[in-house]
């Protein structure tokens, strides 16, 4: 696919992250829809093989972390990326506005609830990063709903400090304990955003995605921008980077997504269980017995 790797669009840590060095669209990595069809499919089918895989040896497990802003893109491209992947396999969680129960707990509760089983991938829409997202937009939110003591919120800078550490750790224990954490932020302009809102105004049949707020929310760009920005900056790792996804062409994205997870499937020391002699000489007497069962 155009000499494409993971490795173009993974951020390390390494050093300092300016999302504004990043591109929103690139080259076309297809030739035609037909090209780009058989492209997807190529990696749809080897993702089912590699999780398959991953299911069977039962050590490693993945999360695979959507964040992006609004019509960016990632319902689509969770429906196509995932698309011929074995649904025994693989789950999805959308995290939405905390609940009163979710608010009584800590913040990464309801997160350590949909974790990956071993042999699993788990796809998050959203996750633990809207706090230091919308909450740091919008720390109001912070104060006033979520329920923590006044004393730990007086310095505002610190909070988001300690969260990005507190986050960082808790991916560090993922990636000790073998689940392997895919950090995806669908990069669109803000151009592009606004073509898409006002094609769900347009399409009567997309009305039902469109929300008032998402109009408000993008008043606060380039408020949105920077959080991201520190955010990727704070929280990209060696182990547990960032892959910042040109989203402005949809086709691109969901091919530069699928070959995003492959790689990182691949990656992992995972094989099929194999027989020894001993289990396999005891495996084929076994046909002979189910052949008689055949013939009763």
């Amino acid at each position: 696919m155009k000499n494409l790797t993971a490795g173009d669009f993974k951020i390390t840590g390494k050093k300092s992250f300016k999302l504004e060095d990043e591109k929103t669209k690139i080259k076309d990595l297809y030739d035609s829809k037909e090209d780009y069809e058989l492209l997807l499919s190529n990696l749809q089918n080897e993702m089912d093989e590699l999780q398959s895989m991953m299911y069977a040896h039962n050590r490693y497990g993945m999360l695979v972390i959507f964040q992006a802003m609004d019509a960016a893109g990632k319902d689509g491209t969770m429906k196509a990326v995932f698309q011929n992947v074995n649904p025994m396999g693989l789950s999805f969680y959308s995290f939405k506005r905390p609940s009163e129960t979710e608010l009584n707990h800590d913040y990464l509760w309801r997160c350590f609830k949909e974790l990956p089983e071993r042999g699993k991938i788990q796809v998050f829409n959203r996750s633990y990063y809207e706090e230091v997202l919308v909450v740091k937009v919008h720390p109001e939110i912070l104060i006033a709903s979520q329920k923590i003591p006044h004393e730990l919120t007086e310095d505002v800078d610190k909070v988001w400090k300690t969260r990005y550490k507190d986050i960082s750790a808790f991916e560090d224990y993922l990636n000790n304990n073998g689940i392997r954490v895919i950090k995806l932020f669908l990069n669109v302009s803000k151009q592009v955003q606004g073509e898409r809102l006002i094609e769900r105004i347009e399409d009567i049949n997309k009305n039902w995605k469109f929300e008032e707020g998402d109009i408000k929310e993008r008043a606060l760009w380039n408020d949105y921008m920077k959080a991201y920005e520190e955010m990727i900056d704070e929280t990209s790792s060696k182990e547990n980077p960032w892959y910042v996804v040109p989203a402005d062409d949809k086709k691109n994205m969901r091919l530069i997504v699928a070959q995003i997870i492959n790689e990182n499937l691949k990656s992992l020391a995972i094989s099929y269980p194999k027989s020894d002699e001993k289990r396999k000489a005891e495996l084929e007497k076994l046909i002979a017995t189910i052949k008689e069962q055949n013939l009763s």
